[in-house]
């Protein structure tokens, strides 16, 4: 029975959903006896999240591209004022990084029973060249609606290619088995360190309201920030966990509003001081447009926080349910605002809620996800034979 997997992402230097959940799956498949490589496509020290000392390690510099060290240079010192310059860089990247994984790949793929890719860009480079795409499942994390003319319209169509398609929600199920009959659901892993939270002291909790995650666009935290505005947080604060390209307009959005003293902003923090602050808070606040699963929220949850989210695509419904908080309606800024404002109000409401929350996540443990993702497993891995 074939057992060698390697698992392909760029980096686990940093916090990232997608590096940390690949690495609880592969540090599970290892200690399930399988043979589990993970190909980074970022030199560095990849320590951020911790790997199983059985599981082989392989990099390569994507960074060290002739596109990205020649030619994006040239267009920042002579096209800096071209409207398309940073999403052409982009591009130059994206091509240069398949040609380096490209090259590995060619020269490596036949050690390995079972390739997955664990990102859409990847994958879709992967799709093109059918002899390794034979072998490869994607594992798709991210929402099915992104990847503009050339991820989307262009290549996704040679999914086709792969061995499988892996989704993390029913709705990506539903669009790539249009694409490729051979795509399964298989549910995210928490794993460590949130898995060894068996008690929580409720009475240690503090009154702070919190949000863990990028600081872009797409996560809309803006929005949060508006709505603190808007109601009587009596003495809740509101900490913001998370680096990004909107960190310092978030900052400057705070003073106009005059909310210095009610928002703290801590930047990037290791994954064992994310897990504390969100034991010491009670309410995580999440407004994301976009989402594919949001992991964090089941994070909050086994750290016994109420969740109060948007109902975006795609995730937070299936996550969200009357025991652990409030779905609201993508845009309905009002309906947020009074949700929060009530449970701030009813103290009893809220510590309820936080314990029926933190019981809520029992379900999502691995010792009952991961059985139904081994035998998903299995069943892709049998289909080698």
């Amino acid at each position: 029975m074939p057992k060698k997997i390697l698992f392909i992402y760029y980096q686990n230097l940093k916090p990232g959903g997608v590096a940390r959940v690949m690495i609880n799956l592969a540090n599970e498949l290892c200690e399930n006896g399988y043979d589990i490589s993970i190909l980074f496509l970022m030199e560095g020290e990849h320590t951020f999240y911790k790997i199983n000392p059985e599981i082989k390690i392989h990099t390569v510099d994507s960074f060290g591209h002739w596109g990205f060290n020649k030619v994006n240079p040239v267009l920042d010192k002579y096209l800096k004022k071209f409207r398309y310059r940073y999403s052409l860089k982009k591009y130059i990247y994206d091509f240069g990084q398949w040609d380096v994984m490209n090259e590995w790949l060619k020269k490596n793929h036949s050690q390995f029973d079972i390739i997955i890719s664990c990102w859409y860009k990847l994958s879709a480079q992967i799709s093109v060249n059918k002899t390794i795409a034979s072998k490869t499942f994607a594992w798709e994390h991210s929402n099915f609606e992104v990847g503009g003319k050339i991820w989307g319209n262009l290549l996704r169509p040679k999914y086709k290619n792969l061995k499988g398609i892996i989704c993390i929600n029913k709705a990506s199920v539903d669009y790539y088995k249009t694409l490729n009959p051979n795509t399964f659901l298989i549910p995210n892993l928490i794993g460590d360190p949130f898995e060894n939270i068996e008690n929580i002291d409720f009475s240690s909790k503090k009154n702070h309201l919190i949000y863990v995650g990028r600081l872009d666009e797409d996560k809309n935290v803006s929005s949060i920030i508006d709505v603190i505005s808007n109601i009587d947080l009596k003495d809740f604060i509101f900490k913001i966990i998370g680096e990004g390209p909107d960190l310092e307009n978030l900052k400057r959005l705070a003073e106009d509003k005059n909310l210095q003293s009610k928002i703290i902003f801590t930047g990037q923090l290791s994954i064992d001081q994310i897990k504390n602050e969100l034991l010491y808070s009670k309410i995580f606040l999440f407004m994301s447009k976009t989402e594919a699963f949001g992991m964090v929220l089941l994070e909050a949850m086994f750290c016994g926080n109420a969740l109060i989210s948007y109902d975006c695509n795609y995730g937070p419904s299936d996550i969200i349910n009357q025991n652990n908080g409030f779905l609201i309606p993508l845009n309905n800024q009002s309906l947020f605002i009074e949700k929060l404002s009530s449970v701030i109000e009813n103290k009893i409401r809220l510590n309820d809620l936080i314990k029926t929350s933190f019981k809520d996540s029992e379900k999502w443990k691995k010792r009952y996800s991961f059985e139904g993702m081994e035998n998903n497993f299995k069943f892709l891995i049998c289909s080698f034979q």
